[in-house]
C-alpha cells in the first residue's frame, strides 16, 4: 500500500494576492536589476579612474625618460606636485633624482625596478608630514644615449578615485533603496489598476445564479487577454447552458418514454383485474412486449448515463468479425428479414465487448425497422475497420443525416413508437464509436440506409 506524502501549507507568499505576488516579484527583479547595476558602475568607475591615473603615470614618466634620453643628467632632475612622487633609479637601485626629500636615502616607492613597463597599487605610502595614502605607481626603464639604464619611477595618488568610488557607492546606498520603494509603490498601483477589469469579471461571474446560464459576462473593449477571457468564459456558459438544457430535454424525454409503456402496463392490468373471464390472459402478448419494450429503454438510458458519467470502457482485444456473426445470428432467429452476412471478413480492434456488442444491435435493430426484404451487413479491414450495414427501406434524407445521431430522434411515422423504437439507440452508436476512437456516418445507397462505422485496428 502506497501512502501520499502530506502537502504543506502554502508558504506566506502563496497566501497573498495575485496583485501582493505581482509586485513582490517585480520587487525582487528590479532591486536585482539595481543591485547589478551599482555593482557593474561602482566596478566601471573605479576601472577608469584607475585607468586615469595609470595614464597621468605614464604621461609623468614619459617626460622624465624624455628628459633623460636628451643628454641631461639624471641627478639633477627634480620633480613637480605635492602628491607627486617620481624616482629615477639606476641599475642598481640606488636613487639618483627624487621629487620629495628621502631622509634616509631609500625610495618610497616600492616597486620592482623591472625590464619593462610595470604598474602596481603600493598600499601605506606615507610622504614627509602625510599620512598612509595608496599610491599608483608605474615603473618605465629608460636607456641614456650613453649606454647607461635608469628605471623611472612615478608614483601618484588614488585617494581621489577612492573618494569618488566611496561617493558612488553612499549615494547608491541611499538612492537605489528609494528608487525601489518608489518603483515598488508603482508597480502595487499599476498591478491593481491592471487587475481591476479581472475583479469586474469576477463580480460579474460571481452574481450569475446557477440557475441563469443564459447570462453573459460584458466583454470589455479591445482584443486583449481579458476580453479574449471573457469571450473563453462567455463560451463556457454557452456550453453549460447547451448542456443544462440538453440534459432537461434529456429527462423530460426519458420520463415520457417511461410514461408510455407503464401506463398501457397499468391499464391492462386494470382491465384484466376487473374481469374474472380468462380471456384476460391473451392480453398477456401485449404486456410482455411493453415490458420488453420499457426494459430495452432502461437498458439504453443506463447506457447513455453510463456514456455520460465518462465511465471507462475495457481495452480487450475483440475480434470485430466474430462479434458481428454472433450478434446476427442472434437476430436472424427472430425476424423474417433476410440478414447478408457474405461481405464480413476479419478484423480485430483494440474496445469493449459488451459495448460493441450494444452497436451491432442497435444498427441492426435500426436497419430492421425500415428494411423492406434485406439487411446487409459488411465488414472489411484497410488502415481501418470499416463495418456497414445497408437496409432497403425509404432511407434517411441527406438534412436528417446528422438529427438522426440526437437523442429520442425519430424522423417520421416509420420511426414511431409502436415500430419498436426509443430513438436512443443511433444516439449511443454514436457515444460508444467515438470513445472507441472511430466514427459513424450515413452514406449514399442503391436503396435504403447505409450506416458506416469507422473503428482503429489493433497494432
Amino acid at each position: 500500500m502506497s501512502v501520499r506524502p502530506l502537502r504543506g501549507r502554502p508558504g506566506w507568499l502563496r497566501r497573498r494576492s495575485l496583485r501582493a505576488r505581482l509586485t513582490a516579484a517585480a520587487v525582487v527583479v528590479i532591486a536585482g536589476a539595481i543591485a547589478l547595476a551599482a555593482v557593474l558602475l561602482t566596478v566601471r568607475l573605479e576601472s577608469a579612474l584607475l585607468a586615469s591615473v595609470d595614464e597621468a603615470a605614464l604621461d609623468r614618466a614619459e617626460r622624465v625618460a624624455a628628459t633623460i634620453t636628451s643628454g641631461s643628467s639624471a641627478e639633477s632632475l627634480r620633480a613637480g606636485d605635492d602628491d607627486e612622487v617620481v624616482h629615477v633609479l639606476d641599475e642598481d637601485g640606488a636613487v639618483l633624482a627624487s621629487s620629495v626629500e628621502l631622509p634616509d636615502g631609500r625610495p618610497l616607492l616600492r616597486a620592482p625596478a623591472g625590464t619593462g613597463l610595470e604598474l602596481v597599487t603600493q598600499q601605506g605610502l606615507a610622504l614627509p608630514g602625510e599620512q598612509d595614502e595608496p599610491y599608483r605607481v608605474l615603473a618605465l626603464p629608460v636607456t641614456a644615449p650613453d649606454g647607461q639604464r635608469f628605471v623611472v619611477q612615478v608614483g601618484l595618488p588614488l585617494d581621489d578615485a577612492e573618494e569618488s568610488v566611496e561617493e558612488l557607492i553612499s549615494a547608491l546606498a541611499i538612492g537605489a533603496p528609494a528608487v525601489v520603494v518608489v518603483l515598488a509603490v508603482l508597480t502595487w498601483f499599476l498591478a491593481g489598476r491592471a487587475l481591476r477589469p479581472v475583479e469586474a469579471l469576477r463580480r460579474q461571474a460571481a452574481d450569475i445564479p446557477g440557475d441563469a446560464l443564459d447570462r453573459r459576462l460584458a466583454v470589455p473593449a479591445g482584443g486583449d487577454e481579458l476580453a479574449r477571457l471573457a469571450v473563453t468564459f462567455n463560451a463556457l456558459l454557452g456550453r453549460a447552458e447547451a448542456a443544462t438544457r440538453r440534459q432537461r430535454e434529456f429527462v423530460a424525454d426519458a420520463a415520457h418514454e417511461i410514461r408510455s409503456p407503464l401506463a398501457s402496463l397499468r391499464t391492462q392490468l386494470e382491465v384484466a383485474a376487473l374481469h374474472e373471464d380468462p380471456s384476460w390472459r391473451n392480453q398477456l402478448s401485449a404486456l410482455t412486449e411493453d415490458a420488453q419494450r420499457l426494459s430495452r429503454l432502461v437498458d439504453d438510458l443506463l447506457r447513455l448515463a453510463r456514456i455520460d458519467a465518462r465511465v471507462p470502457l475495457a481495452r480487450d482485444e475483440v475480434d470485430l468479425d466474430d462479434l458481428v456473426l454472433e450478434t446476427v445470428g442472434r437476430v436472424r432467429a427472430h425476424t423474417a428479414l433476410r440478414l447478408d452476412t457474405s461481405a464480413v471478413s476479419g478484423a480485430r480492434i483494440i474496445g469493449d465487448r459488451d459495448a460493441l456488442t450494444r452497436v451491432v444491435q442497435n444498427l441492426l435493430g435500426n436497419a430492421l425497422r425500415h428494411a423492406g426484404t434485406t439487411v446487409a451487413v459488411a465488414l472489411t479491414a484497410t488502415d481501418r475497420a470499416l463495418l456497414t450495414v445497408t437496409d432497403d427501406g425509404p432511407g434517411i434524407p441527406v438534412d436528417q443525416r446528422e438529427r438522426v445521431f440526437d437523442r429520442f430522434t425519430r424522423l417520421d411515422d416509420a420511426r414511431s413508437r409502436d415500430a419498436g423504437g426509443t430513438g436512443l439507440g443511433l444516439a449511443i452508436v454514436r457515444d460508444v464509436v467515438l470513445q472507441h476512437g472511430g466514427e459513424v456516418s450515413i452514406e449514399d445507397a442503391a436503396a435504403g440506409a447505409r450506416l458506416v462505422v469507422r473503428l482503429p485496428l489493433a497494432g
